[in-house]
């Protein structure tokens, strides 16, 4: 029994919440790889502009609220979420239009897409501060969970209670979900093909008539779905901050190195890679020695390798070992 404890306990601080903020880490580091496999520039923009798509979620999903609009007991905000992504394909694809697209003509070097995508990062924090403000913004209602910790121990009899939120399961559903279509539109659409064939070789892709602004178009559209769906299964779980979704860019960038950058099968695994070397250094493992060990043996202290603060710098460790050592990542990507 006490073994079963220690499991349940593990399953519901590090388990389950690492596979559910892997998926919205995945999610993200995909838009990453599709950027820099396809555009072939680092978007350091990419933490807002998914700031920016859960913002017009969240205003949506208010709007939806005050005029009794709901979705029982799922989350509203699925219902506000096409519009959302609506609004990101417009500023994604307005922002290239009006910025990317005259330095891509002038194939500037890949430098130089970065420190223009830094100068669209900092709009976009400006801009989504100023519209929905600086603080914390709740905007999940529906039932808070599929199963209560409460129900757990009554059902099993065990001392510790497995608790599973409504958004937690919502993310790992919908990430499947997305992953599955995303990977059915590269590999069997017409579209999907001349995006890998551009992505592999640009030049042979235009020799083929492939039109090189026309992936354009889709790889953005393709990216501000992935990141929006990403940032409102992020602020469902946990709270919408924009401050918050700048510092997830490391850990979303991390996941897609690790993974190999360029490669979306590497970006999957990044992502939770990343999701559980934060969490389990991070969390405080003592409830779960103290069913696994004797009493003599049972610890005193935290067991914290680390506190919760540093649960980015983790992310950081991680991408400096990768780099340094194996700059494909571990599906072999395009080299840093």
């Amino acid at each position: 029994m006490d073994f079963l404890n220690a499991l349940v306990a593990f399953s519901n601080y590090v388990l389950i919440p690492a596979v559910a903020y892997g998926s919205q880490l995945a999610l993200g580091a995909l838009g990453v790889t599709l950027i820099y496999g396809i555009l072939r520039f680092s978007n350091f923009a990419h933490g807002d502009t998914m700031a920016f798509g859960t913002m017009v979620t969240i205003l949506f999903t208010w709007w939806f609220q005050s005029m009794g609009i709901n979705l029982g007991p799922l989350p509203t905000a699925l219902l506000a979420l096409p519009f959302g992504i609506l609004g990101t394909m417009i500023l994604v694809l307005v922002t290239d239009r009006m910025v990317y697209r005259f330095y891509r003509k002038q194939k500037a070097a890949p430098v130089i897409f970065v420190m223009v995508s830094l100068g669209v990062m900092f709009i976009l924090n400006g801009l989504v501060r100023f519209i929905i403000g600086p603080g914390d913004q709740r905007f999940a209602d529906g039932e808070r969970f599929i199963m209560t910790a409460r129900e757990f121990k009554h059902m099993t009899g065990l001392k510790e209670g497995l608790a599973l939120k409504t958004t937690q399961g919502i993310t790992v559903v919908t990430a499947v979900l997305v992953v599955i279509a995303l990977f059915w539109f590269l590999n069997r659409t017409r579209t999907g093909k001349s995006m890998r064939a551009f992505s592999d070789n640009e030049d042979l892709a235009l020799l083929s008539g492939i039109n090189p602004e026309r992936v354009v178009v889709y790889t953005w559209m393709i990216v501000a779905a992935l990141i929006t769906i990403a940032g409102v299964l992020y602020g469902l779980d946990k709270s919408f901050k924009p401050f918050t979704y700048f510092q997830l860019l490391l850990p979303i960038f991390a996941s897609a190195i690790v993974g190999g950058l360029g490669n979306p099968i590497g970006a999957i695994a990044g992502g939770f890679v990343i999701a559980f070397s934060e969490m389990t250094i991070t969390y405080a493992w003592k409830k779960v020695l103290v069913y696994l060990m004797p009493e003599s043996l049972e610890p005193s202290g935290l067991v914290q390798l680390l506190s919760t603060d540093y649960k980015f710098a983790v992310s950081f460790v991680i991408l400096i070992i990768v780099l340094l050592f194996r700059p494909t990542g571990l599906f072999k990507g395009k080299s840093v």
